[in-house]
């Protein structure tokens, strides 16, 4: 039998065992993860002699127990507590045990659920208890076929590995990081002790500023000190769970695409980001698309039907002719020769018809959105007749509207095509909906009722499938056994298109998505970034990664006097008073009741005690068939199901009221709070113990778009810091939330903390670029005569901050263009949208006063990138506009100084020029922006210039540096010596 409270492994699923002694096996004291001697033992014949959690070499004792002691129950100390029923020949890693619990639609109320449940364990127990366990001979199966079956099991290949980064590159790496922290010691020593006396505020700001920015290059700098690649093999993954005859293995999977406004967010786009979804390289009856509708627009319905409607054709063509993009705009946009590798006769034939057909699509889809930009008096209308009911859209009931699937339409072939599920969660005055995370939520639930896919991939309506294979990519990691029981989600890399050649304000972001995410994902894993990211849904509903063994506290477990491990062990240490308190917060971190893994290691009353439903319904609310699918570890819906009772149970999800009293937002799902909910959601999953994993396949997994504008891309970068701010200022900060439970990983803690404090960073910014204008200006400087040993130690200082940037470059494979766009836009941003963002967030949170800043734009010109000339007047381009002027102002009259001053003013000049240039330089995308194209710069902007600079030199006139300071004692000796 199982004993109750000894945790399972988490590669087969048996009991982990027990030593000679009588303590429990520990295979790795690291990290202490689960892992039996049969599991060891088979890791060690392929080679693997490390942990497969924290990658600690296992010690010579375990390694020699694995290979030395007999992998079956029977050879054990502890043999009498094992189930005898079990072939000996068989481990449970070659058993396919799939799990699942049976759901009960009856329409009652939920009580009835949990007593058939907790009556159902009861019986399982008793029968247990009454049938006497079967001992198993030897002479029942022969030791030959024994052996026999025993060769015949060929070890699982991998479906993924970690491919390090050579030492040969990340050596010299982490040794410039070393030196150069060893270089800004000195620095700062020199710096301190050697203060400026004439020019001692400008010293002590600018000493403040550089300390502050060598703390910001730590939080940035150490979570890549370890970066990794992976590598995946979804043909392995195909013979693994995809068999000839057979029903596809793999996993089911729930796409979330999510829109608000189809005037900002063209249905057209839409449109083909759920076509790619629905032509995925994936069985078509284990994809489900759900498209959010948060603003309950007609328009998005009605396009909708008319996407379901063009997939019928567009579905069965891509999967006939291997397309790649599968969405219809980019796929017949792209300038390559589409005939490549295309042998069959009738393509270029379909390829114009199907071409012809996306055409006439368009033309509908661009009719309704010319009809709704004018809504009738009386409201939309449906085409029955009845009155949409979201013609309010801030007071409308639940929508659901199911297209396709097992029971809609098939393709033009006549095959089954994936589900598609229109969703407009309810809304009422009064109600706090939390936007994105809010629509995000209602999916989750919407989702666990009508299909329950035990992964969720959720993207954003302007972000396509570009690589049809990639679910296959996020499933090589989610479904092996060794690698995929504590992950919760796996980002991909974010790709645009539309963007300028040279990217003037680093939009593709290439040096975060290639550097920071490879560095991350070699500690915890990656932050979520909030599109084009797999999720395992047991992590959003709050419950533990299998890997943390939660076992039942010492005064219910011993009260029952022989149900617990811990009575078997005579010699149990008392905790320590640090284990209590990193207990104590652990708990406080898990927003479930139980971990599913070792639900059936408690018996009978302690598995009504735990879950029960009035504790359920406090988690996830007032619907025991959401419940009831939150503990199907494997996902699913019974097939006895009735689909019009599902169909009600969801609208019940997403009334407005659901998520009142509840932990949804909370503690699982999308965190509220912020309007940075995906930093805030992958949070507090690493807290809780999980990582995560980053996927770059070749082909990039799907792209989107993105602002190409000045004006737009600092708006976005606005929101992103205010998010940060904003989590800053709450209690879920990083730097001090989970600190005691000990399962996220220090470094990954400081790359946490580097994402909120980031907006702080404009602060001491801004004030360092104005330091070099104002030196200029007042003939002062901010480091005082350097003398060799110094001149040495700021040389030091220069080198290792260039080759650090150059061998990052080199194991990271980014390009110097690209890292050079990343350092102009970090000044650019840091100066305009983060300032304004520190200023807005202590306002809404400290003083709940919502700031808003509007743009006001000007006509697009209709070529290539017009929207990139395009100048947007808003309150973000007064700072950068600012310090440009004082710059250019502070140049002139410094090399002006330098001409009426002699020989001797030409040294100190080029040191301020020099950090004046700096600024210059690195705003100068700005200026461009501000230029537009062929210079003709905008009346605003000189209006502003012209007003700056006059500002500037009436205070330059005031200061007179050009006029030598007499005073009135020389002056009355000169006039007494004139012979009048």
């Amino acid at each position: 039998m199982m004993i109750s409270g000894v945790p399972l492994c988490n590669s087969c699923g048996e009991q982990l065992g027990f030593e000679p002694n009588g303590e429990l096996f520990v295979a790795c004291h690291e990290c202490n993860f689960a892992v039996c001697k049969s599991c060891i033992r088979h890791a060690i014949e392929e080679g693997r002699n490390a942990c497969l959690q924290c990658a600690t070499p296992y010690d010579g004792d375990i390694t020699v127990k694995a290979i030395g002691q007999a992998a079956f129950a029977d050879h054990s100390s502890m043999a009498g507590y094992f189930d005898k029923d079990q072939d000996p020949g068989i481990h449970a890693r070659n058993i396919s045990s799939v799990s699942t619990v049976d759901s009960e639609l009856n329409g009652e109320p939920g009580n009835q659920i949990w007593k058939t449940r907790v009556e159902g364990w009861r019986e399982k127990a008793n029968k247990k208890k009454k049938t006497p366990a079967k001992p198993v001979t030897d002479a029942q199966i022969p030791a030959e076929q024994q052996m026999g079956e025993k060769q015949s099991v060929e070890p699982a290949r991998p479906l993924s590995r970690v491919i390090p980064i050579p030492k040969a590159k990340l050596a010299p790496y982490r040794t410039v990081i070393i030196m150069r922290l060893i270089i800004l010691v000195l620095f700062f020593h020199y710096r301190i002790t050697h203060p400026v006396d004439s020019a001692f505020g400008l010293w002590l700001t600018s000493v403040i500023c550089e300390i502050w920015f060598a703390v910001s290059w730590v939080l940035d700098q150490f979570p890549k000190w370890s970066p990794i690649n992976r590598e995946t093999f979804i043909d392995e993954l195909s013979l693994r769970y995809e068999k000839d005859g057979e029903p596809s293995g793999l996993a089911a999977v729930d796409f979330f695409v999510s829109t608000v406004d189809p005037m900002k967010e063209p249905p057209l786009i839409t449109a083909n980001t759920v076509l790619s979804i629905l032509a995925v390289d994936y069985p078509v009856d284990k994809v489900s698309c759900y498209v959010s509708d948060d603003g309950a627009a007609m328009l998005t319905f009605e396009s909708l039907v008319e996407t379901a409607e063009f997939a019928r054709k567009w579905v069965p063509f891509c999967k006939k002719f291997l397309i790649e993009p599968r969405a219809p705009e980019f796929y017949f946009s792209q300038k390559i020769d589409y005939l490549k590798d295309k042998v069959q006769p009738s393509f270029v034939k379909e390829r114009r018809a199907m071409k012809r057909d996306y055409e006439e699509f368009k033309v509908r889809i661009n009719g309704l959105v010319a009809k709704a930009q004018k809504t009738p008096e009386e409201g939309w209308t449906m085409q029955d007749g009845t009155p949409w009911p979201g013609n309010n859209t801030r007071d409308h009931p639940g929508m659901i509207q199911v297209f396709l699937g097992h029971t809609g339409a098939h393709d033009t072939d006549g095959n089954e095509l994936p589900r598609l599920v229109y969703v407009s969660r309810e809304k009422r005055p009064g109600y706090q909906h939390h936007k994105k995370a809010g629509a995000e939520n209602a999916l989750v639930r919407v989702s666990a009722i009508l299909t329950n896919a035990p992964y969720i991939l959720n993207l954003d309506c302007d972000h396509y499938v570009n690589n049809s294979k990639a679910i296959r990519e996020a499933m090589c990691f989610l479904m092996d056994p060794l690698v995929g029981l504590d992950v919760c989600y796996v980002q991909f890399p974010q790709r645009f298109d539309g963007i300028d050649r040279s990217d003037r304000y680093a939009n593709r972001n290439i040096v975060f998505f290639d550097v920071n995410m490879k560095g991350l994902d070699g500690i915890q894993g990656p932050v979520y970034v909030g599109t084009g990211c797999v999720f395992n849904r047991q992590a959003l509903h709050g419950y533990s990664p299998p890997s943390l063994l939660n076992l039942p506290k010492s005064s219910s477990s011993c009260s029952c006097c022989g149900g617990c491990w811990c009575c078997f062990s005579s010699k149990k240490p008392a905790k320590d008073i640090s284990e209590v308190y990193r207990d104590s917060k652990r708990e406080d971190l898990d927003a479930a009741i139980f971990n599913l893994t070792e639900i059936n290691n408690y018996d009978e009353h302690e598995r009504s005690m735990l879950i029960s439903q009035t504790s359920l319904e406090k988690t996830f609310g007032l619907s025991s068939v959401f419940i009831e699918s939150t503990l199907m570890e494997n996902g699913g819906v019974p097939e006895s199901a009735n689909s019009s009772t599902l169909i009600k149970e969801a609208i019940h999800v997403i009334g407005c009221g659901y998520e009142e009293k509840t932990a949804w937002g909370k503690e699982i799902g999308w965190i509220y709070g912020s309007v940075t909910e995906d930093i805030l959601s992958g949070f507090k999953m690493h807290c809780r113990g999980w990582r995560s994993i980053y996927c770059m396949p070749l082909r990039p997994a799907f792209k989107g778009s993105a602002p190409i504008n000045l004006s737009d891309r600092l708006h976005q970068v606005l929101r992103w810091a205010l998010g940060s701010i904003e989590i800053l200022l709450s209690r879920h900060c990083p730097l001090w939330y989970g600190f005691g439970g000990g399962r996220l990983k220090w470094l990954q803690r400081l790359a946490y903390t580097n994402t909120i404090v980031y907006p702080l960073t404009s602060l001491p910014l801004i004030a360092y670029c104005s330091i070099p204008a104002i030196c200029l200006l007042t003939g002062k400087f901010i480091i005082p005569t350097l003398s060799n040993l110094a001149s040495i130690l700021f040389l030091g200082l220069f080198i290792s901050i260039i080759l650090t940037s150059v061998l990052e470059l080199r194991w990271s494979g980014v390009g110097i263009e690209d890292w050079w766009r990343n350092e102009q836009f970090w000044v650019i941003g840091g100066v305009s949208a983060h300032l304004f963002a520190v200023f807005q967030g202590l306002l809404k949170v400290l003083a709940g006063l919502d700031t808003n800043f509007t743009v006001t734009a000007k006509a697009a010109e209709d070529t290539e990138f017009g929207e990139l000339y395009v100048f947007k007047w808003t309150t973000l381009l007064i700072p950068p506009t600012t310090l440009i002027v004082i710059n250019i102002v502070g140049v002139v009259a410094g090399f002006s100084d330098a001409l009426n001053s002699g020989y001797e003013a030409w040294g100190p000049l080029f040191g301020k020029v020099f950090f004046s240039a700096w600024v210059i330089f690195h705003l100068y995308p700005f200026l461009k922006g501000l230029m537009g194209r062929q210079n003709r710069t905008p009346t605003i902007v000189i209006l502003w210039s012209v007003l700056l600079a006059s500002v500037f030199s009436l205070v330059w006139v005031k200061i007179d540096p050009f006029v030598s300071k007499v005073d009135s004692k020389s002056i009355s000796q000169g006039c007494i010596s004139i012979d009048c």
